[in-house]
């Protein structure tokens, strides 16, 4: 018997090529028993992912994956199915962090970011949906950030695609709903997490203990937070106990957009 919080499932994490939030989630999914298929822009990296999860004792395979591309998309579906004859659990991780205003912001960042961490969203869940459904059900997690609930100057491109990351899955989650496919849509929104994305965001402004502090401050908890407090998000949301959520977005930010 397989045991675990997702035992038997089979979970496809994007972004997970990197010590970020995505690699620490595909680790402890696949903890918890499910097979994991790791993409990544960083092939390198995903395979180094898979790597440490089957040296655990887990099931993992992994390919280089530009979540911008449809292509793409059909590749890490056709090597779920092929490996393991199933799609459970969709994990929307990969993004792009710009930490610059929108006024400083040019025309290729902003298409750029969009491209990954909106159009990446609509084509993973186009590419899953109809395995899920073949599966009888599955669950989707989209991971927005605090950004996309309340405006970021900072980073103003960041903010706006994470904001429409936000509501592209209350409107799936409802679309889902309506097709009776037994398919979940939420989204997670992460304040400041410590990760190489948001290190080097630090040091695009500037690379001081004023910049890093500014993003502790962000939280009124006073303090950055981990990788593994987002994937603890994950694992609740692809897992059998959220059965009866969908459309919800669950903010695990220091209490950042309660301010």
């Amino acid at each position: 018997m397989i045991m675990g919080r997702v035992g038997g499932k089979v979970a496809i994490v994007t972004g997970a090529g990197s010590s970020g939030m995505g690699r620490v989630t595909a680790q402890l999914l696949a903890r918890e028993g499910a097979s994991l298929v790791v993409g990544d822009i960083n092939e390198a990296g995903a395979q180094e992912t898979a790597r440490l999860i089957k040296a655990a004792g887990g099931q993992a395979v992994a390919l280089r994956q530009d979540v911008a591309s449809e292509a793409d998309w059909a590749a890490i579906v056709k090597l779920a199915l092929d490996n393991f004859g199933r799609i459970d659990i969709l994990d929307n991780n990969a993004a792009m962090f710009v930490a610059k205003p929108l006024m400083e912001t040019s025309t290729e960042e902003f298409r750029r970011q969009n491209a990954i961490n909106v159009d990446g969203v609509f084509f993973g869940m186009k590419a899953v949906i109809p395995a899920m459904e073949r599966a009888g059900g599955g669950s989707i997690i989209n991971i927005s950030s605090g950004a996309g609930i309340v405006g970021f100057a900072a980073a103003g491109g960041y903010s706006s695609s994470k904001g429409a990351v936000r509501l592209i899955t209350k409107a799936m989650a409802l679309e889902c709903a309506q097709r009776k496919n037994g398919i979940r849509v939420n989204s997670i929104h992460p304040g400041p997490i410590l990760t190489p994305m948001l290190e080097q965001g630090m040091v695009d402004l500037g690379g001081t203990t004023q910049v890093r502090t500014m993003f502790e401050q962000m939280a009124p908890l006073g303090r950055l937070g981990e990788p593994l407090d987002i994937a603890n998000g994950v694992l609740y949301l692809a897992s059998d106990e959220s059965k009866y959520v969908t459309g919800a977005e669950l903010a695990i930010d220091g209490g950042f957009i309660a301010q």
